[in-house]
């Protein structure tokens, strides 16, 4: 795009800034023109790093419902018994209250 701009041109368009902005503007426009600059790179590599965590996020969930659920693995050695059995006692008699 800017491969048929010449020297001059480039001087031609430098002179015309000056003219229209003046000499005590030129810094504030290059600043401000610089931090837009800066603010927009910083968005873009933001939003390429989001997307990127969000396709990670997207093919780690794919794996991990790709992969059967195990059951958590048994302790080698000797096998746990099995706690004694709860022994049922019988239910308390209830006797009816007696009106006097």
């Amino acid at each position: 795009m800017f491969g048929s701009i010449g020297f001059t041109e480039l001087i031609l368009i430098l002179v015309i800034v000056l003219i229209i902005f003046g000499a005590g503007k030129l810094p504030q426009l290059g600043e401000g023109l610089g931090k837009a600059i800066k603010g927009f790179k910083k968005s873009v590599h933001e939003a390429e790093a989001i997307e990127a965590e969000a396709e990670a996020r997207v093919q780690a969930q794919a794996a991990s419902e790709a992969q059967p659920q195990q059951a958590p693995p048994q302790p080698q050695g000797e096998p746990v018994a099995a706690p004694p059995p709860i022994e049922e006692q019988p239910a308390a008699a209830v006797q009816p209250a007696s009106n006097a």
